[in-house]
């Protein structure tokens, strides 16, 4: 059985097409600069021909054909016609209560609508990209799998909010959580790479990147999450502010004289690394420019991994005890100095790492010193096996 995933950011379309017998590869590509002159696109089919060049993607409907045509074409493609492929799988984002791993239709649809303004850089791009595969590809069936979905387990002690309770039940206003389809990934991949049965287990997977989230996992379920009613939650980003005092929003409509739709674009594109550095977002260019001696870019730095720290001791507390902390996303899985900026002052805990180990960068690994109480992982995650699994799932095949 063959299932294209389809991955949409806000100006890019990652695709890869999967054969579920063996979960193995066929093709994959990536579109980015949606809506630009000046695209770049890139593609790979097993055995074919690699494909990388700037041209023109003036939307997404042409970027969507523009993949369809790689994947059929002769030469660098993986099928004939995309009539063999039994389903396209969405990594979606946002449904609030609507969620779990569902056939995509018009409710489906509308709960993304209803709660693209809490999402405004996943919901809308995935919206337009749903109606244009429906367009091209009407007889295939199309599955949301909810980034939400793998939360679905929080306690209402989690999940609740200090508001009043009407606000819940009439406007579904709670913790949601998101990057659930990773976390769920580095979960079960940490329980095999233990070689323990996840519902001994009491994990923290970490999933840091431009966008970061934390998860308590203890079972096998996630009982706490670090974002919340929204993706901008928890601990700071890349440049969204994470979990801040909501009474700054009047204060500076107030005392700023900013508008609302000022003070969200400042919170959802100047905040989080790039807000408190002034420089970057990037771990990477604030690590460069620290070492040079740059002070708001080792305090953006300090800031993140605080949190970060911070929020696995709450979660250890939380869990009860902990077995293993997993670090996964592009920071975690490749970020050596920041991944030890982390764990420093976490030994109480029983976290400690192996300096030698500890090494590595997006390989899966054991980093903590053997005999170690808590055991420490990098875990590249996997988000789109997640996906395509559960899409095999809602339309009844077998994985």
């Amino acid at each position: 059985m063959r299932i294209l995933l389809s991955n949409v950011g806000s100006t890019s379309l990652k695709y890869r097409l999967l054969e579920m017998d063996g979960e193995s590869t066929l093709a994959m590509g990536r579109i980015e600069r949606v809506g630009s002159e000046r695209g770049i696109l890139s593609h790979q089919a097993t055995g074919k021909p690699s494909v990388s060049r700037e041209l023109p993607v003036p939307d997404y409907a042409a970027a969507v054909q523009l993949a369809i045509d790689l994947l059929c074409d002769p030469e660098v493609g993986a099928v004939d016609s995309l009539a063999s492929v039994a389903a396209v799988g969405f990594k979606a984002v946002h449904g609030g209560p609507v969620t779990g791993s569902l056939r995509i239709d018009e409710g489906v649809l509308q709960a993304l609508e209803e709660y693209a303004a809490i999402a405004p850089a996943h919901n809308p791009p995935y919206i337009q990209a749903i109606r244009i595969f429906q367009r091209l590809l009407p007889q295939t069936p199309l599955v949301a799998v909810f980034e939400t979905s793998f939360h679905r387990t929080l306690p209402p002690r989690a999940f609740l909010y200090g508001v009043p309770y009407e606000w819940y039940e009439q406007y579904g206003v709670r913790r949601y959580g998101f990057h659930g389809a990773s976390h769920r990934y580095v979960a079960e991949r940490t329980a095999q790479l233990l070689g323990r049965p996840a519902a001994d287990l009491n994990v923290i997977t970490c999933h840091l990147g431009g966008s970061s989230s934390l998860c308590a996992v203890q079972g096998g379920r996630s009982v706490d999450t670090s974002m919340g009613f929204s993706p901008q939650a928890g601990v700071s980003m890349s440049n969204r502010h994470g979990d801040i005092d909501a009474w700054i929003v009047p204060f500076m409509m107030e005392r700023g004289g900013l508008t609302l739709a000022e003070v969200k674009q400042a919170l959802g594109k100047r905040s989080g690394l790039a807000g408190i550095s002034g420089l970057s977002g990037d771990v990477r260019d604030l690590e460069e420019a620290a070492a040079a001696g740059h002070e708001r870019a080792a305090l953006a730095l300090e800031v993140f991994a605080y949190e970060v720290r911070k929020c696995i001791g709450g979660y250890a507390a939380a869990l009860g005890g902990l077995d293993a902390l997993a670090f996964a996303g592009g920071i975690g899985e490749r970020g050596v100095a920041m991944r030890r900026r982390i764990c420093q002052g976490l030994g109480f805990l029983g976290i400690g790492l192996d300096p030698t180990r500890d090494e590595v960068r997006g390989e899966e690994a054991i980093i903590s010193p053997d005999g170690a109480r808590v055991t420490v992982l990098v875990v590249p995650t996997n988000e789109e096996i997640i996906v395509a699994r559960e899409t095999v799932k809602v339309i009844g095949g077998k994985e």
